[in-house]
């Protein structure tokens, strides 16, 4: 083990403790910096438990999630040429980027996260136990939540690292994901307000598609641990236990519907006939949706969607074989559009590993939760880096949704409101109008 002082990019003073120690057949070197106040920590410990006990032991305002791994060519010694290798990967920025690796998210956002999960659940204070020994922390426990999320590996896998029995890993994430959805569900897996509704439709013009809301598809999660007994509902043309998450996605990847929980016995088609994407529409609260294509009113928004789903006014899908450079135009555009909710799921299960591979846990209930959560965290996530500009189109304190305290309409109106979204006849007119509006508008932007 050896020790250089450096300064950091923001001035202050670092210890690096450079550690070499042998893993498997090669010999790795570390580096681990803290702050010349918690040097006590690794005094009296081998490298490996300073390893393990440093990022236990700092409060939250210490970044010391910085460690970084390279190969040695010689013996268990740090050659000179290491070492300023070391102290540069150290003190250029990388605490930071490492906490975004491990976590999906920078720490800004981890921390609020944890400080509204602790403040929502109990579960996640720390306390003392009967025997009067100081508990897990909140820091410890949403860490193996979030490694179980980010890394979708199992529960057990968590003890070496955080000193957590299988057990208490297992309850962490139940309560996590609960916590998560039950904070955070109301703003960031919300329908779309005015505001929304306006970004929306400003980014489906500037790509050649007045009145586009999103895309729309589904997604399977294989469930290993499915009950027998129901290996029969939940098996589709996948030929496995599946769960179906319906969602809508935007250009900027932010999921704006998620439905999930059917069984993958399901097509496309069952979904959405469940699916409460359509609801506040047909009870006339959503936020009015006012367009004109090629001289025809439109007073519905509507979704890209694959050759699956029905022909309704509020979807618009490709043309299957199409004839002529204008209708193959159209295709080439819708087709390379409706990619926006595929990109999302990508990036989705990118982040959150979890809903990547099968699904360990036994019960719908949790399996829900950890979706929602998943979907709640990846729009936080667009939302913290940027991706989504919500400031430079409109003020922060812009109108949400008018909620109409009038009469409630009778059930007439109810099935008229669902005839106009399921009118066939609206669908193919929409679709010759945007083949039109494409090629006389955008004719060289796909």
């Amino acid at each position: 083990m050896g020790m250089v002082d450096a300064t950091h990019a923001d001035g202050r003073r670092w210890l690096l403790i450079l550690v070499a120690r042998e893993i498997a057949t090669d010999t790795v070197g570390e580096v681990i910096y803290q702050t010349q106040r918690y040097t006590k920590l690794i005094e009296g410990h081998s490298a490996i438990d300073a390893h393990r006990a440093l990022p236990l032991s700092a409060p939250a305002a210490l970044a010391l999630h910085s460690i970084r791994a390279l190969p040695l060519s010689g013996p268990a010694t740090l050659a000179p040429h290491l070492i300023r290798q070391l102290q540069q990967a150290a003190t250029i920025g990388d605490r930071h980027k490492l906490l975004c690796s491990a976590n999906r998210m920078r720490r800004p956002l981890f921390l609020r996260i944890m400080n509204a999960v602790e403040d929502h659940d109990d579960y996640f204070v720390q306390k003392r136990n009967a025997a009067g020994l100081i508990g897990f922390s909140c820091h410890q426990k949403v860490t193996a939540a979030m490694r179980q999320l980010a890394y979708g590996i199992a529960a057990d896998a968590l003890d070496e690292y955080l000193g957590i029995a299988e057990s208490t890993a297992i309850e962490s994430l139940r309560r996590f994901v609960k916590a998560v959805v039950q904070v955070f569900e109301h703003e960031y897996l919300r329908s779309p307000n005015e505001n929304d509704t306006t970004r929306l439709l400003e980014l489906g013009e500037d790509r050649g598609f007045p009145g586009m809301l999103g895309s729309i598809d589904c997604m399977h999660w294989k469930w290993k641990n499915c009950p027998t007994e129901l290996h029969g509902m939940y098996q589709g043309h996948v030929h496995e236990p599946t769960i179906i998450l319906e969602a809508v996605a935007s250009k900027d990847l932010w999921i704006w519907h998620a439905f999930f929980g059917m069984p993958g016995s399901h097509n496309d088609i069952n979904v959405l006939h469940r699916s409460p994407l359509f609801a506040k529409l047909a009870e006339g609260k959503a936020p009015e949706v006012n367009y004109s294509i090629n001289g025809h009113d439109y007073m519905m928004g509507y979704y890209l969607a694959d050759g699956i789903y029905p022909s309704w006014a509020t979807f618009v899908k490709t043309i299957p074989e199409p004839h002529g450079n204008k209708r193959k135009y159209f295709a080439k555009a819708q087709e390379a559009i409706r990619k926006d909710v595929e990109r999302a799921f990508g990036v989705l299960q990118a982040r959150f590993a979890i809903v990547r591979g099968p699904a360990r846990h036994w019960d719908e209930k949790t399996l829900g939760y950890i979706m929602k959560a998943c979907v709640i965290m990846h729009n936080m996530i667009i939302e913290d880096e940027g991706e989504v500009d919500w400031e430079e189109r409109f003020p922060e304190g812009g109108e949400n949704v008018r909620v109409s305290h009038d009469e409630i309409p009778d059930l007439d109106d109810f099935i008229q409101m669902h005839k106009k979204i399921r009118d066939d006849e609206t669908h193919y007119q929409l679709r010759e109008d945007l083949v039109e509006h494409l090629w006389q508008h955008y004719p060289d932007k796909y």
